[in-house]
């Protein structure tokens, strides 16, 4: 009989024609082809994808063997007002409203962050099924407020976060997080003895099997030089930490080896053009859809990324970006100081201390000293790493044999 699983997710991105879904839908559509049975439970407050219209309070359709319920949820713009707390409250009130008789009995409940309020619905219910939960931890809450988001360890509304953290890595029956090195902050956090395990971001197969090409003529416009090009391809915004990047192309603009690419839109794109548009080595190319993303990156011979010094990176990193990144069979360079994972582990590049613009152009210039057939070498060791150990069969499998 196949075991019942209800995966409670406000932020969920499922299959459409445009896109193969986001790493939850990925890891259930696998579920459910190993006699798992597995019922989503989300919103339609999501902005970062076309969800259905709702006319209803809830709405359910099955694709692919998943059950997907969405829940009419109260409507934000911005992600720091206080309409986004409102829509997390809206969530779980709906969600302790919602009919669940037509809904098979969960053997294992599991309650995934964001919103960290789930994981109160998902203690309630465990209690009134009588069944086991699973809390999933994709965003450490309120480390990020207060790291990231400048708020106070002593806000009444971070306090009562860190309280609710708490509870859930005390009351829930397994935790499982994307990040590599959550276990050390689960015993920061709290003295349990409950299994910590990490399902982290891996590679969508069939995203990569239908790549577009790049036009002749936008390859011609931004990248027909003969140089040595160091790509970052993504938001453009201010928790990508990009200021060493452009700090690094400008002390090298007199170098006639390096290109810098900035390939993207976001909110900071505007300012970086204004204030770095001297720079004849420094390139802006226009966003592309997600199917040219593999195109552009080949056209890279170096791919970076780069965050701020915080303690959130102490517990490792399981970036979209990173895989990306290594399934383009490019090195890549991170200015990044947290936890290494992924990168050291394939030896596809370089880790280098965030914010250290010195250090960088001297990992740079190493990396352009190289014969081309190392630079191939060292690209291709994070391609075939990814491929082998982010397939979602593989971490649908190792989550299956958790849930078991």
């Amino acid at each position: 009989m196949a075991m019942s699983i209800w995966y409670i997710s406000k932020y969920f991105a499922p299959e459409t024609d445009d896109s193969c879904g986001g790493r939850g839908w990925l890891l259930m559509e696998e579920l459910a082809k190993r006699e798992f049975s597995p019922i989503v439970i989300t919103s339609d407050s999501n902005r970062l994808i076309e969800p259905p219209k709702l006319t209803s309070r809830s709405h359910t359709h099955e694709h692919k063997g998943v059950k997907l319920v969405w829940l009419k949820t109260y409507q934000y713009r911005n992600a720091k007002s206080a309409r986004r707390i409102l829509s997390w409250l809206h969530f779980e009130w709906n969600l302790l409203r919602l009919n669940k008789n037509n809904l098979a009995k969960p053997d294992v409940i599991i309650a995934s962050s964001l919103s960290l309020l789930s994981i109160l619905s998902g203690l309630w219910l465990k209690r009134r099924y009588k069944c086991k939960l699973v809390f999933e931890v994709r965003d450490i809450w309120p480390l990020t407020l207060t790291e990231e988001g400048g708020f106070s360890r002593k806000n009444p509304f971070v306090m009562f976060l860190a309280w609710v953290e708490k509870l859930a890595y005390r009351k829930s029956d397994v935790i499982i997080g994307t990040m590599p090195n959550l276990k050390e902050h689960v015993a920061s956090v709290s003295k349990t003895n409950v299994p910590v395990h990490c399902i982290p971001m891996g590679v969508p197969s069939s995203s990569y099997l239908t790549q577009e090409p790049l036009k002749p003529d936008f390859k011609d416009k931004y990248f027909a030089k003969d140089t040595f090009k160091v790509m970052h391809a993504g938001t453009i915004g201010i928790t990508n930490a990009l200021g060493t990047f452009l700090k690094t192309a400008e002390a090298l603009q007199s170098d006639p080896r390096f290109e810098f690419f900035l390939v993207g839109d976001g909110p900071l794109k505007k300012e970086y053009q204004e204030k770095y548009s001297h720079l004849s080595n420094l390139i802006f190319v226009p966003k592309v859809n997600k199917k040219q993303v593999q195109s552009v990156l080949a056209c890279s011979d170096i791919v970076y990324f780069s965050v701020f010094p915080s303690k959130v990176w102490d517990y490792g990193q399981s970036l979209n970006k990173v895989v990306d990144y290594m399934h383009s069979g490019k090195p890549i360079i991170a200015s990044y100081s947290g936890y290494p994972s992924m990168i050291n582990e394939a030896g596809c590049g370089s880790f280098v201390p965030s914010n250290d613009v010195d250090v960088l152009i001297n990992e740079l210039c190493r990396y352009a000293e190289m014969p081309r057939e190392d630079l191939v070498s060292i690209g291709q060791k994070g391609k075939t790493w990814i491929e082998k150990n982010r397939s979602y069969q593989q971490l649908a499998s190792d989550l299956a044999n958790i849930l078991r």
